[in-house]
């Protein structure tokens, strides 16, 4: 499913295998537990700390289980709505994230590495893909307040949400999606991994960082049921932090 491995002040979570790491209930909770075992590792340990994701095989995730789900829409909406939470955990952890896009991104995958604050990717092969449109199925709210989060340029968006377009790295880092781009799949982490190392360098307060970057996507973290904070909440938070 996944693992989760802490080296020096970076977290390291690799969704492990060979498979298309579709996202069902299993993986979801998994990935949910190692997002959380980094949080409550880094509040222990102190400010300075980063998280990358990492897949294994030639698919970073290819989305969600549609095998588990067939034709059910019940089934589908239930592994919809369990991701939600995850999108969350993400956009709310009080660190930065990095995700190693190694491989083809699709769906609820390409989704989930936008969740990350920065996206590095592979140059040799996989995509970036929001397949809804040409497989016949509408974009969950959630979803798209993400892509209008992450992908801020207008003809990016429409090609990505009603082209169906698959996006290559190069042509990622040119629509401003992809931060930056390696040949290989191993430099494509080691680089993510250095990104990472940079980041936790700074030693962030995390509840600061992970304030700002809420105040940045108010539309997507209300989406994935964020509790935004009141003004008088954020006045005392700020004062608080003088």
């Amino acid at each position: 499913m996944c693992t989760l491995q802490q080296r020096g002040s970076v977290f390291v979570l690799t969704l492990t295998g060979d498979g298309e790491h579709r996202l069902g209930h299993a993986l979801i909770s998994s990935l949910r537990s190692a997002v959380a075992s980094a949080a409550e590792a880094a509040a222990k340990a102190g400010p300075g700390a980063a998280l990358v994701t990492v897949g294994e095989g030639r698919f970073f995730s290819n989305g969600l289980d549609i095998g588990w789900a067939g034709t059910s829409r019940a089934r589908l909406s239930e592994l919809v709505a369990a991701l939600r939470p995850l999108a969350a955990d993400l956009l709310a952890l009080p660190m930065p994230t990095v995700a190693a896009v190694t491989g083809h991104a699709s769906a609820g995958g390409c989704l989930l590495a936008l969740c990350h604050d920065y996206r590095v990717m592979r140059g040799d092969r996989g995509v970036l893909y929001m397949s809804e449109v040409d497989i016949g199925l509408p974009l969950p709210p959630y979803f798209m307040a993400v892509l209008r989060a992450k992908i801020t340029a207008a003809n990016a968006l429409r090609d990505v949400a009603l082209r169906g377009k698959k996006v290559r790295a190069a042509e990622g880092k040119e629509m401003g999606i992809v931060d930056a781009v390696y040949p290989s799949a191993d430099e494509t982490a080691v680089e993510a991994f250095k990104l990472a190392e940079q980041l936790a360098a700074r030693k962030w307060d995390g509840g600061v960082y992970a304030s700002i970057r809420m105040s940045m996507y108010p539309e997507a973290c209300r989406s994935v049921g964020i509790v935004e904070e009141s003004d008088e909440e954020k006045r005392k938070h700020f004062a608080s932090k003088l």
